[in-house]
């Protein structure tokens, strides 16, 4: 299924699988050494939703990615549910994700927060809460997909038609629309699928391929925090880069705290 739409600081899209660690999702820390240092140098992951292994999975993400030059912490929205597939669902997670950061960045150790659901509910709310650089993965990845004037496609898992309109309309206030390659929607119930990473990983795969060769996708975004690991997983066997939402806001985040 085809649907055309996405990048900007979207406000619809919802967070899903996981990968499952055992470290407490309250506390993780990336190094002994940045959280050592005088300055502020702790990131805050925000998890709209109140699926802790998704939380979890993409803190470890946001960790590897930062390489240690940075404290990387996890929170997750506990009176959410566990998976946001509708636009109100991302509005109804706006208030959560605003109380998490706002009590976040009273701690002195922390630099900077990431909005961590494709559709970056509460960003533009959290920002003008606190004064702190916030980041949303949804704005991030979009900004990366289309560099180079790259034609790109998302492919997610919910197939909400409204949430998926939010995603061109997103492209296209970051003015991105004319290199945006429409949304495939993975077949299946998608709180199935998300319970699977096997079966996750085959729907994603089948989607991505369907953006690159009937879409013309130069690049794919995975719209959705936590399909962040298959992306991983999956890259070896595509040639196009598979953009990875955690990855893409982490980076902004880390070269904000260092001037870059």
């Amino acid at each position: 299924m085809v649907i055309s739409l996405l990048h900007s600081r979207c406000r619809f899209a919802g967070c899903l699988l996981a990968l499952s660690l055992t470290t407490p999702v309250w506390a993780v820390a990336s190094s002994d050494t940045a959280s050592q240092s005088g300055t502020a140098n702790t990131i805050v992951l925000i998890n709209p939703n109140s699926n802790e292994q998704a939380t979890q999975s993409m803190v470890e993400l946001a960790r590897l990615e930062s390489a240690g030059v940075v404290t990387v912490e996890g929170r997750s929205n506990r009176g959410a549910p566990a998976l946001l597939t509708t636009p109100q669902d991302m509005l109804d997670a706006v208030a959560g994700v605003v109380a998490i950061g706002v009590e976040a960045a009273r701690d002195e150790q922390v630099a900077a927060l990431i909005v961590s659901a494709f559709s970056d509910p509460g960003l533009e709310e959290l920002r003008a809460a606190v004064d702190i650089p916030v980041f949303g993965i949804g704005e991030e990845v979009f900004h990366e997909a289309a560099r180079g004037n790259r034609a790109f496609g998302i492919v997610t898992v919910t197939p909400d038609e409204s949430l998926i309109e939010s995603f061109r309309q997103k492209a296209a206030g970051l003015g991105y629309e004319s290199l945006y390659r429409g949304t495939r929607v993975t077949s299946g119930d998608p709180m199935e699928l998300v319970k699977s990473p096997a079966e996750l990983d085959q729907a994603l795969a089948a989607a991505v391929k369907e953006s690159v060769e009937h879409d013309g996708a130069q690049a794919v975004i995975m719209g959705g925090g936590p399909l962040s690991a298959s992306a991983l997983r999956l890259q070896p066997d595509f040639e196009v880069p598979l953009v990875v939402a955690v990855n893409a806001a982490t980076r902004a985040a880390v070269k904000a705290l260092q001037g870059e």
